[in-house]
């Protein structure tokens, strides 16, 4: 019975390490005006600072989406050189929109399936372009 014991004491060890080597790490986060520079997307900090962004694919398509151009955007994620940020993946919502002090979530929906994405482009079922719709992140 020890003997077992033992083993699953190792076995639950183990896991516990695992989880903790897998346990996503908290990133650093940017703030500013969203803005294209050369056809790619950056952020006007307040010091007028211009920082490159990037990220996974679905990111990037937020990033270049034209009706948040302007906006006052959050981006977590960490710095792979002084220039460039490299926003966290897509589903981890590392994107937010400042409003009036207040913090939103980027996503897009279809009125026509109630499908909500966070990523813009055509919905799923019936291939309507999504609508943006920012979701407060106090209501989560």
């Amino acid at each position: 019975m020890r003997v077992r014991d033992l083993l699953l004491l190792d076995l639950f060890a183990a896991v516990a390490g695992f989880a903790a080597v897998a346990a996503p790490k908290t990133g650093n986060s940017v703030r500013g005006k969203l803005t294209q520079r050369d056809g790619k997307p950056a952020l006007e900090l307040s010091d007028q600072r211009i920082i490159a962004l990037d990220g996974d694919e679905p990111t990037r398509g937020v990033l270049q989406d034209k009706r948040l151009a302007g906006v006052d955007l959050e981006a977590v994620g960490h710095f792979a050189n002084p220039g460039l940020f490299t926003v966290d993946p897509i589903h981890t919502k590392a994107l937010h929109v400042v409003k009036a002090g207040k913090r939103y979530t980027i996503s897009y929906w279809c009125d026509t399936c109630s499908i909500r994405t966070y990523t813009p482009g055509p919905c799923w079922c019936c291939q309507q372009e999504t609508a943006l719709d920012l979701q407060d992140d106090d209501k989560e």
